[in-house]
């Protein structure tokens, strides 16, 4: 399925170790709220270099410097989308159905934006690729 996604407006906390540490990306960037409830929380990774971004979605009360983050804009545009339900329990899918849509959508992938990991529930996750 494809969508178009609106830029958004971020705060992020980069893993040190690429997708391997979203974990320990996530921890940092929770630990700076003082409530995760309601908010929208993404992850980007970045080609070529494989750099990953815990990102969470800014609000227009939230004041990024007191948050002490980064802040970025997330590229909008036309993505294919596939979700994951439970996706605490198929982390380890999500490399290949990355793979998989980047099959799909052969020759149509946008190098230049990011993957984006839209966690949208505790139970729902959006994999959206970037295509042209």
């Amino acid at each position: 399925m494809e969508t178009i996604l609106e830029a958004i407006k971020v705060v992020f906390v980069e893993s040190a170790n690429g997708p391997k540490g979203a974990g320990e990306a996530f921890k940092k960037l929770e630990s700076r709220l003082p409530s995760l409830k309601g908010r929208k929380f993404y992850g980007t990774l970045h080609y070529p270099n494989g750099s990953y971004r815990a990102c969470l979605a800014l609000e227009a009360e939230d004041d990024p410097d007191l948050l002490g983050l980064e802040t970025w804009i997330t590229p909008g545009g036309k993505y294919a989308r596939e979700k994951i339900e439970n996706w605490s329990e198929h982390l380890g899918e999500i490399p290949q159905v990355f793979s998989a849509l980047s099959q799909t959508y052969q020759g149509r992938v946008d190098p230049d934006r990011p993957r984006i990991e839209f966690y949208k529930s505790q139970k729902e996750l959006l994999l959206l690729l970037p295509i042209q």
